[in-house]
């Protein structure tokens, strides 16, 4: 029975859902985050029922319910309650929208029936009902009764896919119109990124989480829905009845209303999210785009509604009022600008704190904003991701004025290092060729624009101090001069908090060839200003199929590093660089200033050049580092023509250098930074007059090097005025191999007593478990040396395959520290703290300088290895070892007879002699071939040592007992060759 309202007034509110053609949520017009809202039934009327996920509607129900719908959503409203009834939550109202009655106008356009009142009639519904039987008369809405109209007006809907995926082939559906807008109708909304919607027009009922967010939950309730719904009784129109029949309550709802269910409240901001989207997109007409479908069969879509004249995207709304999160699983289906702009979003409501971020403490971040703009001119490439640049404002020559550039916010591939034997990654090489050529000399300014501290050691875990960790600089580079290079950037770059770019952006050109990636920073981690641009040109080049985004195999490129193998490989490859008179390469470093490493293309190998005749200062003495900052800026990375005379002793080529035609010898002498060496034989140098020219040209001008140069006292070619001081060792033997090889041990070095302390400390009683401790090739242990079983640091050269099956396995081991080698058994091996083994050998491998000793397994082999055994090894005593050349061709030690070599003088002090001159003089070497353009200093030692030769060929000794010896072997020994055996003591 209904009951007048008692004192009701006139309410505002805005309508938020209409849930059928006679019924309407309106929320309250208050400030707060989520208004009060209140369901009512329009007064006096009754529309056609809805049918609820399947089934068929009430004739003209859908139909009501729309013109409802599109009349009222959204709309300030007033409003007031005329009735109620006993036990039925909900109110019957007169609602008025401005002055329009929106009771009359449903049933003026024939959209709802009146009800019968019992007892007395009011005015307004006299009202109602003269404008019923006034739609009656006309035949429109419920009335229209033409042929087929009540059939047409009937939705037959499909099995709701809500709850049950096997109704909807999802798959099917995304197929069909991946990427398409799909009109829909939003019915319910359950969480802040999830809908249930109509697809039109087949009015396919389906869940829909919005792609890329998510949304706080909204926990479980007990006995209502989480969502807008009509709880109108089933079958009773309007509430006419006191709603007795709803049928018995089913299990599930038994169990949700019982006391012992556990309700789970709504995450934080879970409600506020649900309303953000409720008040946007319930009920509304909506876009849909599919983005893809999850694992359950839930469609995953971008959704966009109507706002004035353009769509908006609910997900960036959400995002960006702080009420969805970002999440990547879904987010990785959307194209990369709509990901993009999602990830800006977030970030900036972290920035602002925005409710769901209100307490979120940003991680901590080791770069930090830098601001630093200057001009130069590239110098160096020292990778696709990195350049060097003479900065214009600081003095040429200057340490300060060479700066490093890492590009901001990209990362290339790795170019690798021929000395730990790492290969360049695919596309490493040609990402720096790109740059090379693009940049090196040319103008450019920087931008710098964050600084990043990192570990001195790459891949270290552990933490770092101040003193283990450098500050690398990150900025944007761009090219002043426009080229070929505006192909891959385009010339209308978008809007960037930085502004309109200088140039071509070095890093955009960089991506968009394909030659690097962009790296995906961190939340409030400095990046690039043009970091958009960046993302976009990835994209460019990721949808063309560039570079390393290509199926294709990468181009490969074998190259052989001549300054890592011997130096009998370097003299291999002589009569191929002297095929041709000039031939082209490129200066890939400057190692001094006479010096350089070259890289030449139709040879495809690297080669360590010097300039024939030209000698510029040694390291730390005075104007060497001006003559390398010359060379940097004037031929570094440049293509350049050489001509090859000859090869050294250490593998490096002597020979002509030319830059656009202009000698580079001539630019260090007329710089003052080089001196001419004639007694190389001025004869066979190209260009020798204009060398001359040069060097006279600086004298007179008294530039760097003869700024105390007075005319008429003439300094021999070929030394300086103060010679270089040789350094000397003071040494004991410790091994002997063939070859004239030997391993020594400073003496006095700290480090030896210090090592040998902290082994005596370890306790090496219990043997290792098996399986604990399984050392591989290449790993520092501790290994007891069968001699005198004594305890000493080794490497593992070779072991066992797989992991340690017996105590008895076999390992050969090198003693780092002492140069023995030998095999042992896995008992006879402990694991060594880091702290220990991270020390380098002791031992250093040495050579005989200026000798020829036969191998071991040559003839007069085994006697050399003795007669060197004999005068070294046979007491106790230490020498002096000058140190006449480094040969650092052997790399990495990897077992006895490997790494770096120290070509020495070893001198026997208590006799005054040397050791060099007793192998001599015992027949059991010889010297190395002269050069006719050997340095003085190295010629005057061969005058020396050929007396002590001289007598043992006189007297037939050794390896002269038939005479002499015929050159087989046209060439010296070499101190960087592979060894072919090896003896002990």
């Amino acid at each position: 029975m209904a009951q007048p309202a008692g004192n009701s007034q006139w309410l505002r509110g805005k309508v938020k859902a209409v849930l059928s053609g006679d019924t309407l949520v309106i929320m309250g017009m208050t400030k707060a985050e989520i208004p009060p809202e209140k369901t009512v039934v329009l007064a006096h009327l009754s529309a056609p029922r809805l049918a609820r996920r399947g089934g068929q509607d009430d004739p003209f129900a859908w139909d009501s319910r729309e013109f409802l719908r599109k009349l009222c959503i959204g709309k300030d409203v007033v409003f007031r309650t005329e009735y109620t009834i006993p036990n039925f939550s909900r109110e019957f109202c007169s609602v008025f929208i401005g002055t329009t009655n929106v009771g009359n106008e449903i049933v003026t356009h024939g959209w709802a029936k009146v009800k019968e009142v019992k007892g007395e009639v009011t005015p307004e519904h006299t009202e109602l009902l003269r404008l019923e039987e006034q739609a009656r008369q006309q035949g429109i809405g419920l009335w229209d009764r033409s042929p087929g109209s009540v059939d047409a007006a009937i939705r037959n809907l499909p099995p709701s896919a809500v709850g049950d995926p096997s109704n909807l082939d999802a798959m099917g559906l995304l197929a069909a119109n991946k990427g398409k807008p799909l009109e829909a109708i939003v019915e319910q909304v359950r969480d802040g990124s999830s809908l249930r919607v109509y697809l039109l027009p087949e009015f396919q009922f389906v869940q829909v989480f919005v792609a890329g967010i998510q949304a706080p939950s909204m926990g479980r309730k007990q006995t209502q829905e989480s969502t807008i719904a009509s709880d109108i009784p089933s079958d009773e129109p309007n509430g006419d009845s006191n709603a007795e029949s709803r049928g018995p309550l089913t299990s599930a709802q038994r169990i949700t209303a019982s006391p012992a269910f556990n309700e789970v409240s709504p995450d934080a901001f879970g409600r506020e999210a649900k309303h953000f989207t409720e008040i946007r997109v319930l009920n509304r007409d909506v876009r849909i785009v599919l983005e893809g479908v999850d694992k359950f069969s839930n469609l995953i879509g971008s959704v966009y509604y109507a706002d004035g004249e353009s769509p908006k995207d609910l997900a960036l709304e959400l995002i960006e009022n702080g009420y969805a999160k970002y999440v990547e699983w879904s987010a990785s289906m959307m194209e990369e600008e709509a990901r993009r702009k999602l990830k800006a979003a977030e970030l900036q409501a972290k920035k602002n704190k925005l409710r769901l971020w209100t307490n979120y403490v940003p991680p901590s971040t080791n770069s930090k904003a830098i601001s630093d703009n200057f001009t130069g001119k590239v110098v160096e490439v020292v990778s696709g991701d990195c350049i060097i640049v003479a900065d214009d404002s600081l003095p040429f020559g200057s340490p300060a004025a060479e700066r490093r550039v890492n590009l901001s916010s990209i990362r290339c591939p790795k170019l690798g290092n021929p000395r730990r034997e790492e290969k360049p990654a695919p596309y490493a090489r040609e990402a720096r060729e790109l740059l090379r050529t693009r940049l090196i000399g040319n103008q450019v300014q920087v931008s710098m624009e964050y600084s990043r501290k990192v570990p001195l050691a790459d891949g270290s875990a552990a933490p770092v101090g101040p003193t283990d960790s450098r500050v690398m600089g990150f900025g944007s580079v761009f090219l002043l001069s426009q080229g070929k290079e505006r192909e891959d950037v385009p010339s209308t770059t978008p809007a960037t908090a930085a502004g309109q770019q200088p140039g071509v952006n070095v890093a955009e050109l960089i991506i968009a060839r394909g030659l690097g990636t962009v790296i995906r920073h961190r939340d409030f981690e400095e990046r690039s200003n043009y970091y958009d641009n960046l993302l976009a040109a990835e994209s460019r080049a990721t949808a063309g199929r560039k570079g390393i985004h290509s199926a294709k195999d990468p181009p490969s490129m074998h190259v052989t590093d001549l300054l890592t193998t011997s130096a009998k490989k370097a003299k291999d490859f002589l009569p191929f660089l002297q095929r041709n008179r000039r031939m082209t390469a490129v200066v890939e470093y400057v190692l001094s200033g006479h010096r350089f490493k070259l890289f030449v293309p139709k040879e495809t190998c690297s080669i360590a050049f010097s300039l024939s005749g030209v000698r510029c200062p040694g390291r730390d003495e005075p104007y060497s580092n001006d003559a390398i900052s010359l060379m940097r800026r004037k031929i570094m990375q440049r293509d350049v023509e050489i001509e090859v005379e000859t090869v050294d002793r250490t593998g490096t080529f002597l020979g002509t250098l030319w830059e656009s035609k202009t000698n580079v010898g001539v630019i260090l002498l007329e710089a003052g930074l080089a001196r001419l060496q004639t007694g190389f034989g001025a004869d066979r140098i190209p260009d020798a007059h204009l060398l001359a020219q040069a060097e006279q040209s600086a004298k007179k001008q008294k530039l760097k090097i003869w700024e105390n140069y007075v005319e008429g006292e003439e300094v021999p070619n070929g030394a300086t005025n103060d010679k270089k001081q040789k350094e000397e060792l003071k040494v004991v033997v410790t091994e002997v191999l063939g070859g004239g090889k030997f391993y020594v041990q400073a003496v006095e070095d700290k480090k030896v007593a210090s090592i040998q302390q902290q082994l005596a400390s370890l306790n090496l009683k219990e043997a290792p478990v098996i399986g604990a401790f399984n050392p591989k090739k290449g790993d520092i242990v501790l290994a007891q040396f069968s001699a005198d079983n004594s305890w000493n640091r080794a490497m593992v050269v070779t072991g066992p395959r797989g992991p340690v099956q017996s105590s008895k396995d076999k390992f050969e081991v090198f003693y780092i520290d002492y140069g023995n080698q030998e095999t042992v058994t896995y008992s006879q091996l402990r694991p060594l703290d880091a702290s220990v083994s991270s020390a380098p050998g002791l031992a250093q491998l040495c050579q005989l300088a200026y000798l020829k000793v036969p191998t071991l397994e040559e003839d007069y082999g085994q006697e050399a290895a003795m007669y060197l055994s004999e005068n070294t090894l046979s007491e106790p005593k230490a020498f002096k070892a000058v140190i006449e050349e480094r040969d650092a061709s052997g790399g990495k030690v990897k077992g006895q007879g490997t790494g770096n070599i120290l070509l020495v003088t070893l001198i026997d002090e208590e006799s005054d002699t040397s050791i060099n001159a007793i192998m001599l003089k015992g027949g059991v070497a010889r010297l190395e071939k002269r050069r006719r353009w050997e340095p003085k200093d190295r010629q005057q030692m061969l005058d020396e040592l050929e007396k002590f030769q001289e007598e043992a060929r006189t007297k037939r000794l050794g390896m002269w007992e038939y005479g002499d010896i015929e050159s087989d072997d046209d060439e010296n020994p070499l101190p960087g060759a592979k060894k072919t055996g090896a003896g002990k003591r």
